[in-house]
């Protein structure tokens, strides 16, 4: 079975039938204006506002994570179930450890929303299948060891966003910003001008 990314599969949205088309894996990230998104395995910055827009955003649903960034986080978050992606024969109480972001994909129910949250390798298997990106763009260049892909900015639509400011509890400026996959032209779209 392989993965289909978005824009692939049966025209209803629904797994193709060699793979599956996530209709709900959604990537969160912070990323600073140079790339970075980690620095010695922790947050290279102090943005209380983020940490809870994150809270809010994931509370109830999945999270799908590579075992590094489970064990910068050190426990299961709560209100959230959590599958962390090793190969490397990695458990820990209170997860589902699985060998693939495919097998992770298995353990989500029909229905259910799943969010990517880190690290970079995890990002770069996910974001090609992702729906929606929830972006906080960090407005510094903070020194990282951890970057986030390239993304092709083309395949994705701006949906919302809302920018804060840097004070006591907030290192630097930053802004929330939702985006959505843009629709994929179908089988027989046409191009050019059209008539």
């Amino acid at each position: 079975m392989r993965l289909a990314p978005q824009g692939e599969g049966a025209a209803d949205g629904s797994p193709d039938s060699e793979g599956l088309a996530p209709r709900g894996l959604e990537v969160v990230v912070a990323v600073a204006e140079n790339g970075v998104i980690g620095r010695g395995g922790e947050l290279p910055w102090r943005l209380s506002r983020d940490l809870r827009h994150f809270k809010e955003l994931t509370w109830g649903h999945w999270l799908l994570m590579g075992r590094k960034t489970f064990q910068s986080i050190g426990r299961p978050l709560p209100g959230r179930e959590t599958v962390v992606l090793s190969r490397q024969g990695f458990g820990a109480e209170g997860v589902n450890v699985v060998p693939s972001l495919k097998a992770a994909l298995e353990r989500v129910p029909a229905g259910q929303r799943a969010f990517v949250v880190g690290g970079a390798a995890v990002y770069a298997e996910a974001l090609p299948f992702a729906s929606r990106l929830h972006w906080t763009a960090v407005h510094g260049e903070p020194k990282g060891d951890v970057l986030f892909p390239a993304v092709d900015w083309e395949r994705w639509e701006l949906e919302w966003q809302q920018a804060h400011g840097a004070d006591e509890r907030h290192d630097f400026d930053f802004t929330f910003r939702r985006y959505r996959r843009r629709a994929e032209p179908g089988p027989g779209a046409e191009s050019g001008t059209g008539a």
